[in-house]
């Protein structure tokens, strides 16, 4: 039995998903008439409340869509230093967007309202770039998956409305946070300019991502997405895929939260492990002592058919998905105890 935990990413459809997948009816979504990707875009706007939706291939797409629609080149976005779209979207800020970065140093990725106020660029300052976009990751993947205080956001939402700043969510894990705090959907439409939710990771999909926001934000995503190679043709049968996650695996992810946390618990007394992040949803960080090689022990992991992924100096990221089952939790747990 190989136990892949690499990442939420690598799920398979469910049966049922691929029925759902296969019973689409489809068009040309780059003429706007594939009924079952429109479908999913009305389903997600009005799910959160917002005025459009866009179906995209990743949500590396859609989060440098948001990007590139709310800036302009020589302005900044304001950001974790962790962040996805820093860090792991292969420099689309400055490429996509011609656009710089203010890094800040939040707590395991997660900003205040405080923090974002003082990175804001002063309007009259030539010497310096102008702030147009802040962008904030919940969960926050290289936090371990942590999630947001709402009130926090919603102070940084105040920030930004008083200087008349949009607000961008990555919310490619948001439904990991919102299972676990109860706060809902349309909450979260209320705050953010745009969100970018990924249907491929907890959700189970084998593609996709969807921009939310406005009538305005989204008519020009979809040039921008066109000019990006990333306009398609049948994508309904993909569209079928996330309208299927939508309506039966976001309250399944809890499981995916609790098998995490006995993760976190069976690595907590192993020597050795240093640290174990505090584990919130599905993520689980470990830290090992200084003289072990990250890579050494990701190695000696897959020879017992437990793959992870390396995470940093002395870091092993393990993330738990609809594919690890109790099962699979059982069996691991004996390969850790004589690893």
């Amino acid at each position: 039995m190989k136990i892949d935990l690499r990442s939420d990413t690598v799920t398979k459809p469910t049966k049922e998903m691929q029925q759902a997948m296969w019973a689409a009816e489809v068009g040309d979504d780059v003429l706007g008439d594939d009924p079952t990707v429109n479908a999913l875009q009305e389903k997600a706007a009005n799910l959160f409340g917002m005025e459009e939706a866009l179906f995209c291939p990743s949500g590396t797409m859609t989060n440098q869509l948001a990007i590139r629609v709310h800036t302009q080149p020589g302005s900044d976005v304001i950001c974790d230093k962790y962040s996805h779209i820093y860090l792991y979207e292969g420099g689309g800020i400055m490429l996509n967007a011609l656009s710089s970065v203010k890094l800040l140093d939040g707590d395991r990725g997660r900003l205040t309202a405080k923090q974002v106020a003082s990175a804001i660029s002063p309007e009259h300052d030539i010497h310096s770039t102008v702030t147009r976009l802040v962008s904030l990751e919940n969960t926050m993947n290289k936090g371990g998956g942590c999630y947001y205080d709402f009130a926090e956001i919603e102070a940084i939402k105040k920030v930004c409305n008083d200087k008349s700043i949009p607000l961008h969510l990555d919310g490619a894990r948001l439904f990991n946070a919102l299972v676990e705090t109860g706060e809902s959907a349309q909450e979260y439409g209320q705050a953010f300019d745009s969100i970018s939710i990924c249907l491929s990771k907890g959700l189970g999909c084998p593609v996709g991502s969807l921009l939310l926001g406005t009538h305005e934000v989204i008519k020009k995503a979809r040039r921008f997405r066109k000019v990006m190679g990333g306009g398609w043709r049948q994508a309904g049968f993909l569209a079928a895929a996330g309208i299927y996650a939508l309506d039966h695996h976001v309250e399944r992810l809890k499981e995916d939260h609790a098998r995490a946390r006995a993760i976190g618990q069976m690595f907590k007394h192993l020597p050795e492990v240093e640290e174990i992040f505090p584990v919130d949803t599905n993520i689980v960080i470990i830290r090992l002592a200084e003289a072990i090689s990250e890579i050494d022990y990701v190695n000696k992991l897959a020879q017992k058919d437990i793959l992870a992924v390396t995470f940093g100096k002395n870091l092993v990221r393990f993330v738990t998905h609809l594919d690890f089952t109790d099962d699979h939790l059982h069996e691991m747990s004996k390969r850790v105890r004589s690893f």
